[in-house]
């Protein structure tokens, strides 16, 4: 045998086309279709070979079909519009926030774990990542002064295989970092490389930087020579190894990415954590205060504290971060020395009140952070519950925690024919009124037989898609030729399609639908109204119960009623996201409520004319007004959970039986349902201007960024005087409120006449506490028995040198209004050294019956919450 040597000749791309590398290496190709039609048109055998990856394109592609490609004058003429298009969005200066906040001096740091960008960069593995990479890309489409840390993952999350038995198969397939669209960070002509204190070793960690349109996105990893192999492990897999692994993870991605800016020289003025996986940045940043600026630990926290939010997506306590307390001590005995901790108080940071005393990473980044949020109008009333504790004696809808609903990037999302019919019924416009509800008025006067037709095309491109993934599936599990030809059958774009598509957690509860197999194939088969559904999503390898889920669903799949009806997708990932979300009917969710924080796969769904149906949970439950969809069950949570099956299934094929199935086949002579039609146009128009990433990253600016890093610079004034004199307060305050007691000073009647006032005085000892550093408040509850009691605002206390002015305030119930009117009032000091009486005069302004109650809580004008301390006596 002759001596063979393998020789790669990479391309050169010419001259006339060479800014196709600036398209390559910005993400912004992943919202701009149009972008990418420059790579597929040269070659589109090659763009489906290399996974829709720009950055392999260009290094694979024909020398000759780049040179015919830079002399075709309808490929230049593209060529030149999309140039011009990209070199206008960057130069851009007339941006919401420049409108909004122009001249303010602002470098905002967000922080996540995963990035689902486009299906080049595989650093995601489901809705946290596509969260995060919606986020950074509407925070460039408004000019945020923007920038995200995140880890470069060498396996990312696994791809999946289905074998023949409907058995998961995880492959874990490298990342070619040269083969992504990310650059190495270089400073003094050579890249950038950091030194992470790990246990008392040293990591090296390179730095990466990703182009989002106009923001950046740094990637860390740790797979270098410099370090052993364990080390190089560190940023190998995405949620993968044991909690070691993921301690080191995380201390990589928090402490590593605050030192990874600093050495690029970027000073951020506001830090947002994603999630609790980066919060040691936090305790990094806590660090360099102490180090740097002689502060001690609580007056550094105050500082750091000010200009951080923090952004939980878990609504179950099993879903947060926890480790043992051995472990913190291995990994963290250095930091609390440092900072000037004991060991007691570093872990009374994180400590669970629990008999296993695991530090809760959720619960340092409520303490870390003070503008805290939770993802949709029900998560926020669940976590609010959930860590009730944090704030004790304070109602749970008082304390700190807020919510903006999560969103969706619309135009990575909507498909391009859809894109086009809003071009063209609706105007270029549409794109500039996203989140403006008057507009989408005007959908309902686009003509339904042109929207039929592109609703119905974006389908069969999409069973196309399934059928391709099909194909190579049964190859692979050496089906049968038959079983091979009948693919071609599978699913028919004239029937109603229902799509299913996520992790498959059991909570989200994908077989909820097979509870009754006979009824379902009833309505599958049904001869002249029949359904079909497609199946899509991954379950964690370590998820055994979610498994046995998909092996059902595939076994199901394979009986010979629903053989051609139900069919189930391996390696769910971004493309073929968008694939299903676009071409589907309808839409299902079904998670067990309240276990679903938002979710957006519908919203995604909406864009592009599907219609939700949904149990009420998550976005959903905000999102769904009669005639825009349908909502599974009811508005509630159930203690038994089999109960709650039960009824969630029968309302499932309740609503499949007697309303949606009928209502699709409506089609009479026009081949479509018009009011089928109407329903999907609602849809569009109060979903897609409200539940997108244009509202929700302005309403994070307004809400938390804006504040935050005002916030942020009142504690550096003075040598952070505010700071320091904030925290020996607070010290005082916990010292001394444990003396604090009040209690009603005078008789009290049970009712009074309409038309009379109610005098109410109570009496309190603050012991060394100062009366300026309280608020006493009358806290009034109508209680006439409806079942959607409104609380209170409270007629509010604010003492200046022993005098108290008792304001106006509102209650409100479901049926009733009541507004209570008080009259000024001194607070008398009693006898006592200490003791103060309070005194008002309550005037309600209706008949009924009320609660009436009086608390006590710290204040302080720099107090940026006033239940921040979560501290409150009642009588």
């Amino acid at each position: 045998m002759p001596k063979t040597m393998e020789l790669f000749v990479q391309p050169i791309v010419p001259q006339r086309i060479a800014r196709l590398n600036e398209i390559a290496f910005n993400l912004w190709f992943s919202w701009n279709p149009d972008a990418l039609l420059l790579f597929s048109s040269i070659d589109r055998d090659l763009w489906k070979k290399t996974g829709h990856n720009p950055i392999k394109f260009l290094k694979e592609v024909s020398q000759h079909k780049l040179e015919r490609a830079s002399r075709d004058r309808t490929y230049l003429s593209e060529y030149n519009k999309i140039m011009a298009a990209f070199d206008h969005y960057l130069s851009e200066t007339d941006t919401w926030y420049d409108h909004r906040f122009g001249g303010r001096n602002e470098t905002i740091a967000y922080f996540s774990a995963e990035y689902g960008l486009h299906e080049s960069l595989g650093i995601y593995s489901g809705g946290l990542g596509i969260l995060s990479g919606d986020h950074c890309k509407a925070a460039s489409d408004l000019g945020l002064p923007f920038i995200a840390v995140g880890l470069l993952y060498r396996h990312g999350y696994f791809s999946q295989k289905l074998d023949g038995h409907g058995n998961q198969i995880a492959e874990y397939i490298d990342n070619e970092f040269e083969e992504m669209p990310i650059c190495r960070v270089y400073k003094d002509e050579k890249p950038l490389i950091i030194a992470v204190d790990i246990a008392g070793r040293k990591v090296y960690v390179n730095i990466w930087e990703a182009r989002i349109g106009r923001i950046s996105l740094y990637l860390l990893d740790t797979d270098t020579t410099l370090n052993n192999e364990n080390d190089r492990l560190i940023t190998y897999q995405l949620y993968g190894g044991n909690l070691d692994m993921r301690i080191c993870q995380e201390i990589v991605l928090g402490i590593g990415g605050v030192q990874a800016l600093q050495t690029m020289g970027i000073k951020p003025t506001v830090w947002h954590m994603n999630e609790g996986h980066s919060v040691f940045m936090g305790l990094e940043r806590i660090r360099n205060q102490v180090k740097n600026n002689g502060l001690n630990f609580h007056e550094a926290l105050e500082v750091v504290r000010a200009k951080t939010v923090f952004t939980t997506h878990t609504p179950v306590p099993a879903g947060h971060d926890v480790f043992p307390l051995e472990m913190k001590d291995r990994y963290f005995r250095h930091y609390w020395e440092e900072v000037g901790l004991s060991r007691d108080e570093f872990m009374g940071l994180g400590a669970e009140e629990t008999p296993s005393k695991g530090f809760n990473l959720t619960r340092l980044a409520f303490r870390i952070a003070h503008y805290t949020n939770a993802v949709s109008l029900l998560h926020g009333q669940i976590t609010s519950k959930l860590w009730e504790h944090l704030w004790p004696d304070i109602p749970a809808e008082e304390n700190p925690i807020i919510y903006i609903t999560n969103g969706i990037h619309t135009f990575t999302w909507i498909t391009p024919p859809m894109a086009d019919f809003f071009d063209q019924y609706l105007g270029q416009e549409w794109r500039s009124n996203l989140s403006k509800p008057e507009f989408w008025q005007k959908i309902h006067d686009t003509p339904d037989d042109i929207y039929w037709g592109v609703r119905q095309d974006i389908k069969r491109k999409m069973i196309e898609v399934i059928r391709a993934n099909l194909k190579k599936q049964r190859i692979r599990n050496v089906a049968s030729t038959t079983e091979i030809k009948n693919i071609e059958s599978i699913l028919d774009p004239d029937i109603l399609t229902i799509g299913f598509a996520r992790r498959f957690a059991t909570y989200k509860r994908a077989n909820l639908i097979f509870r009754d197999l006979e009824r379902l194939k009833r309505i599958v088969n049904a001869p002249d109204r029949p359904v079909q559904i497609v199946f899509a999503g991954k379950s964690h390898p370590a998820d055994h119960p979610g498994q046995d889920v998909i092996r059902q669903i595939y076994n199901i799949s394979q009986m010979p009623e629903f053989r051609k009806r139900i069919v189930l997708l391996e390696n769910y990932d971004i493309n073929i996201a968008r694939c299903l979300v676009s071409g589907v009917d309808v839409w299902l969710n079904t998670p067990r409520r309240p276990y679903e924080a938002s979710g957006t796969s519908g919203q995604k769904v909406a864009v592009n004319g599907g219609i939700n149906l949904s149990i009420l949970d998550g976005w959903w439950a905000e999102g769904y007004r009669e005639g825009n969809g349908w909502a599974i069950g009811d508005e509630r949570e159930y203690d038994d959970a089999e109960k709650q099956d039960v009824e969630d299934s029968n309302s499932l094929y309740f609503l499949l039986e007697e309303e949606i199935v009928p209502l699709y086949y409506k089609q009479e002579e026009k081949g479509y349902s018009p009011e089928w039609i109407q329903m999907s146009k609602e849809s569009i128009k109060t979903i897609v201007p409200v539940f997108n990433t244009d509202r929700m990253v302005r309403e994070y600016t307004r809400k938390c960024y804006i504040k935050a890093s005002d916030s942020g610079k009142r504690r550096f004034v003075d040598s952070h005087a505010i700071a320091r004199e904030l925290a020996a307060w607070k010290r005082n305050i916990i010292d001394n409120w444990k003396d604090v007691r009040l209690s009603m000073a005078d008789g009290d009647d049970s009712s009074i006449i309409f038309g009379r006032s109610k005098p109410i005085a109570v009496l309190v000892y603050l012991g060394n506490i100062q009366p300026r550093d309280v608020m006493v408040e009358l806290y009034v509850k109508d209680n006439e028995g409806h079942i959607h009691l409104v609380v209170m605002e409270t007629a509010e206390c604010e003492m200046q040198n022993v005098k108290c002015e008792m304001q106006n305030t509102e209650c409100r119930s479901q049926n009733a209004e009541c507004r209570m009117q008080t009259e000024r009032a001194p607070a008398v000091q009693i006898a006592e050294v200490g003791e103060y009486r309070y005194q008002s005069k309550f005037h309600p302004s209706d008949s009924g019956r009320y609660t009436i109650s009086v608390r006590i809580i710290p204040c302080h004008p720099e107090l940026l919450h006033k239940h921040e301390m979560g501290l409150c006596k009642w009588v």
